[in-house]
């Protein structure tokens, strides 16, 4: 609780006693490397903080191949948030890359802490016009950059990123082959 705690006075001035009793609204669990968080399909009923380690959010085409539609890190949130708001079956799976610690809401536990706490309405507005921008910002650089080009920002935005997830995913968030990413990362290293 304590990285959600941290996090959440980034955005927001709470009490410490009333910091400290949102731990009651919460539920800490321990996902293994490939272990299931959400799976495709089934109703949506929480979301999740990654305190530590690394989630992919992916959906299955028809074809049978799986795309990767984000990954979240530390101190993102993880569900999918039309489903969790609607209550109704996800659109996508989410599964741990590593070994990943996460602070679980429930939708039920969001209705009750938003009633008796109202000031985290304003922590979740924050944290999401943040991950809405970011989602923005990467639909721009998918139009606007050569494929080349949009490996090149993410290697440079994000370095300890690319060293954490399996090339195959990253190239199915890129959009990518894997075998087109390993020859885009030959090149970069050279």
């Amino acid at each position: 609780m304590n990285y959600l705690n941290t996090h959440i006075l980034q955005y927001i001035s709470i009490n410490e006693e009333r910091l400290l009793s949102l731990a009651d609204f919460f539920e800490e669990r321990t996902y293994n490397k490939k272990e299931i968080l959400m799976k495709e399909g089934e109703l949506c009923k929480e979301k999740f903080f990654i305190c530590k380690g690394c989630v992919q959010t992916c959906f299955t085409k028809t074809n049978g191949v799986v795309q990767t539609v984000e990954f979240s890190l530390e101190n993102w949130w993880a569900t999918d948030f039309n489903a969790f708001s609607k209550g109704i079956k996800s659109q996508y799976t989410i599964q741990a890359i590593e070994k990943t610690v996460v602070m679980v809401l429930s939708a039920e536990h969001q209705e009750r802490l938003l009633k008796e706490f109202p000031e985290m309405e304003r922590y979740f507005h924050l944290v999401f016009q943040r991950a809405y921008a970011a989602t923005q910002h990467r639909i721009r650089l998918l139009y606007e950059l050569s494929r080349e080009e949009l490996f090149e920002n993410f290697v440079r935005q994000y370095p300890a990123f690319v060293q954490r997830v399996p090339q195959y995913l990253l190239a199915s968030f890129l959009g990518f082959t894997p075998e087109y990413l390993s020859k885009l990362r030959k090149k970069h290293i050279s």
